[in-house]
C-alpha cells in the first residue's frame, strides 16, 4: 500500500512538473513557429492585440498602426498553415538596421564578459588566499553591492559616466559591467573550496604565487569560470535600462532594446528577429551546461 501511495505521488509530481515545463516552454514555442507564419496570419492571429485598422502618426512623420487592448480571444496556433521565410528574408538581407543593432549586442557584451570573468578570477584567488579583517570587510561590501539591484546604483553610474566623460559612450556601459561584485562572489566561494593541501604541494615544488594561481587555481576552478561567463553573458545579452539611460544616440542601443521599440505593425519581424537574438545563448548554454550546473552546485555547497 506505501509503495502504490508512494508512486501515485510520483505521478503527480512528474505531471505538476511536466506541466510548469510546458508554461515555461510555451512563450519560447510560439515565439519560433510565430516566426514562421506569413504576415496575414499573424495580422490574423493578433491583430486584436496590436491593431485597431486605424493608423497614428509619431513626431518623426512615420504612419503606423494604432494599439488596442484585447477585446476578444486570440488564436494561438503551434502549426502555421503556411510555412513562410518572409520574416526572416525580410531581418537579414532587407533590412540591415537590425543586424546593426544585433552587432551592437555583440560589441556591448563579449568585452563585458572576457574582462569581468578575467578580473573576477585575480580578485577572488586574492580573496580566497589571503585572509585578514580588511578583506572579509571588502568581501562583505562586495556581497552587499550584488544584493543591490542595478536600478540603485544606475544614478551613480551615470553621475560616474558623465564626471569621467565617458557618458553616451559604450564604455559607459563596459567600465561598470567588469567590476560587478556577482562574479568575483561566486569565483572567491569557489575557490576557498581548493584543498589547501594542492597548494602546499605546490609551494613544496618551488611554484609562486602567479605558479599557484595559473597552474592550480584556474584548471581548478575550470568549471565555475565557464558558469560565470555564461551567466554573466545571458544577463549583460538582455539588458535594457543601461542602454536606455547612458546611451542617447539609438544607434549604438543594442538589440534588446531595439526589440521592445518594434511597432506593430512589424509584429512578425518581432517575432523572427526574437528567435536570432535567442539563438547565441541557447548555443553558449547547451554548450556549456555541464560547466554551469557543476559551477553553481560546487559553489553552492561551499563553507566560506
Amino acid at each position: 500500500m506505501k509503495k502504490l501511495r508512494s508512486n501515485f505521488l510520483r505521478g503527480l509530481l512528474f505531471v505538476f512538473a511536466l506541466l510548469m515545463a510546458l508554461a515555461f516552454l510555451a512563450p519560447t514555442v510560439l515565439t519560433v513557429v510565430n516566426s514562421f507564419m506569413t504576415e496575414e496570419e499573424i495580422s490574423a492571429n493578433y491583430g486584436v492585440i496590436f491593431g485597431t485598422g486605424e493608423t497614428v502618426t509619431d513626431k518623426q512623420g512615420n504612419t503606423r498602426p494604432a494599439t488596442q487592448y484585447m477585446a476578444k480571444r486570440v488564436n494561438l496556433k503551434l502549426i502555421p498553415d503556411k510555412v513562410s521565410f518572409e520574416q526572416y528574408t525580410t531581418v537579414l538581407l532587407k533590412s540591415p538596421e537590425y543586424l546593426l543593432k544585433l552587432w551592437n549586442s555583440i560589441i556591448l557584451t563579449v568585452p563585458i564578459v572576457i574582462f569581468q570573468v578575467l578580473i573576477a578570477a585575480f580578485a577572488s584567488y586574492s580573496f580566497a588566499r589571503f585572509r585578514g579583517k580588511l578583506k572579509s570587510a571588502i568581501f562583505f561590501a562586495y556581497v552587499v553591492l550584488m544584493l543591490m539591484p542595478y536600478q540603485v546604483t544606475l544614478v551613480p553610474n551615470y553621475l560616474v559616466s558623465d564626471w569621467l566623460g565617458i557618458l553616451d559612450t559604450r564604455w559607459a556601459i563596459i567600465l561598470p559591467a567588469i567590476f560587478a561584485p556577482f562574479s568575483v562572489y561566486l569565483l572567491t566561494r569557489y575557490m576557498r573550496r581548493i584543498p589547501s593541501s594542492y597548494i602546499e604541494a605546490a609551494k613544496l615544488d618551488g611554484a609562486g604565487e602567479w605558479q599557484i594561481f595559473t597552474k592550480v587555481a584556474l584548471p581548478l576552478c575550470q568549471g565555475a569560470l565557464y558558469s560565470v561567463a555564461i551567466l554573466v553573458f545571458i544577463d549583460y545579452w538582455n539588458m535594457v535600462e543601461q542602454p536606455l539611460i547612458l546611451l542617447s544616440d539609438s544607434e549604438m542601443h543594442p538589440l534588446s532594446v531595439f526589440l521592445s521599440e518594434i511597432n506593430a505593425g512589424e509584429v512578425g519581424l518581432a517575432f523572427a528577429v526574437a528567435v536570432i537574438y535567442m539563438v547565441p545563448p541557447i548555443l553558449l548554454f547547451l554548450y556549456g551546461e555541464e560547466y554551469l550546473e557543476d559551477g553553481i552546485t560546487y559553489s553552492g555547497g561551499i563553507k566560506g
